[in-house]
């Protein structure tokens, strides 16, 4: 457990520690810095998306995820002087003023500001310049900036309205061709064994047991989308056309971003964040087709900061959190 300072007697007279966190569907990363933009420590927890697991939930395990830096680094927690928050699952402004008021609560730091993942990712990405990031972890989302500092967003409805081109899309779109093949309606895969597999079935027969039971989550589907990616560089044609239409469908996330935001003649830089993008060109190189339909001179790039430091920068004061999507 962290240490809290306050029981020291010290007066502090000007901030010393800043936090970043990172949180989604599958984990929390959590980041704290000097004034110096010196990572000192780094965390990590369980998910924390308010929108999955509840807000007491979430913010249990961003907490974690601070105790964890702490233990780490030799640090106390009470000399966290601001906070930037970066979670999936907080678009809506209560969301949004719940979590900041339990986080608050608990650790008594005042001066937390709460974004979306998306917020800290472009930030990483573009260091508040013009640019795009496409986000494709457990679930997918695209958030774009111009020049004029408006954003626009596409994605993020999650895996009921969307999740296209994410982790659960894709496992999702797996299990769908796995149930054809396994009733003669589409072609044959390896991706059924790798199912039966993960999803602990003794056999494709019984998969539709283990898909369904009570065990199996969100989170657990989407994990799925990692042996996808394991069969499709393995020469798999299905799971490489899964991976194909992955990355068509960020490529329309990314357009409709770049449409709203009239960034069609720049030479713009878009960020890749999450774990799809261990696919590679499978996904990157179709993803970057349909952008450039609509942006010749746009690009894919590898993030300059990781979200979670670029979130403790943002707590910092180096740039103020982006402008709200409406």
């Amino acid at each position: 457990m962290a240490s809290n300072g306050s029981q020291n007697g010290r007066k502090r007279k000007f901030p010393l520690l800043f936090l970043g966190i990172d949180g989604g569907g599958t984990k929390t990363n959590a980041a704290i810095m000097n004034a110096a933009k010196e990572v000192l420590a780094e965390g990590e927890a369980g998910p924390s998306n308010p929108l999955r697991i509840g807000v007491e939930t979430a913010v249990a395990n961003i907490i974690k995820a601070i105790e964890d830096a702490c233990d780490r680094g030799g640090l106390i927690a009470s000399d966290i002087s601001v906070a930037t928050l970066g979670l999936a699952g907080v678009r809506r402004k209560d969301i949004r003023e719940r979590v900041r008021d339990s986080f608050s609560k608990k650790l008594n730091i005042q001066n937390t500001t709460v974004v979306t993942d998306a917020e800290i990712a472009l930030f990483g990405t573009t260091l508040g310049k013009p640019g795009l990031v496409v986000i494709a972890g457990t679930g997918s989302i695209c958030l774009g900036r111009n020049e004029k500092g408006e954003t626009a967003i596409s994605g993020g409805w999650g895996p009921l309205a969307g999740d296209e081109g994410g982790g659960a899309g894709i496992a999702q779109t797996a299990l769908h061709t796995i149930a054809k093949a396994s009733d003669g309606r589409g072609r044959p895969t390896a991706l059924t064994d790798r199912a039966a597999e993960y999803f602990r079935a003794s056999g494709p027969e019984n998969l539709i047991v283990a898909i369904y039971s009570p065990q199996i989550d969100n989170s657990r589907i989407a994990g799925f989308a990692r042996l996808v990616v394991e069969t499709a560089l393995e020469g798999d044609a299905v799971a490489r056309e899964i991976l194909r239409d992955a990355g068509e469908e960020l490529g329309i996330a990314a357009c409709a971003v770049i449409r709203k935001l009239d960034l069609a003649k720049r030479k713009i830089p878009i960020g890749c964040v999450g774990s799809v993008f261990k696919a590679g060109k499978l996904l990157a190189e179709p993803m970057l087709r349909v952008i450039r339909r609509s942006a010749p001179h746009a690009y894919l790039t590898e993030p300059l900061l990781q979200p979670s430091h670029a979130a403790a920068i943002m707590a910092l004061g180096a740039v103020k959190p982006t402008t709200r999507p409406k």
